[in-house]
Parts: C-alpha cells; structure tokens; sequence
C-alpha cells in the first residue's frame, strides 16, 4: 500500500467517527517531515479521541503501526507520527489556533470528496 493509499485511508477513518473538515495535504514537494499531513477537528475531546484512536485500530489491522504519538491525554489534540504521514486531530478550537493549513499552504492538497460519506 502506497503512502497515498494510507493516507486516503486514515481520512476514512477519521471520517468514520464523524469527523471534521478533513483534510489530506501532500507536503513531500515542501518538506522532508512527511510525505502527507493528514488534519481533522472532533466536536469534543471523547471524539478527539476515538478519531484518532480508529484510525491507530485500521492502520494496525493492514499492518501499520504508529511511530509516536504526542498528546493522547490532551482534550484538543492528538498527533499521530506514522514516519510518511502525520496526523493531526484537533478539537475545533485548537485548531483555529494552530491553523496547520496555513503553515502548509504550499503543499497540495488532495480532493478527498469522493471518498467521504
């Protein structure tokens, strides 16, 4: 599975639980961080939470499993370090605050409408 693939997988999931605002934005062309960057807001740390703990469940079930993880115990964020992606999950306001889409406006992002329900 390429790192394309797992990153249209990742918003599956965060889709899944009713995430926010998703977003996959490829930043390998801008930066040697990560291939992709993949950010959603939940409406409540409970769903911060189970987010990004579905999509640790899916990529552990195809055989990917989470470098680090940072904030697991924060009410607003959680990132999960997958080496080629990073994953941001966000309350709503700790996203406004961070606003990463603005600090990754150079990368491209990728249309993911035909993939979320």
């Amino acid at each position: 599975m390429t790192t394309y693939e797992q990153a249209l997988e990742i918003a599956k999931a965060l889709d899944s639980k009713k995430g926010f605002n998703i977003k996959v934005i490829e930043i390998s062309d801008v930066s040697t961080l990560a291939d992709y960057m993949v950010i959603a807001n939940g409406t409540s740390s409970t769903q911060v939470k189970a987010m990004a703990d579905e999509v640790e469940y899916r990529l552990d079930n195809i055989g990917y499993s989470v470098s680090h993880i940072e904030g697991h115990r924060s009410n607003s964020w959680i990132l999960l370090d997958y080496v080629d992606i990073i994953v941001h999950v966000f309350s709503e306001e700790a996203r406004e605050y961070y606003d990463l889409e603005r600090l990754w406006q150079d990368g491209k992002e990728i249309d993911i409408s035909d993939i979320l329900k």
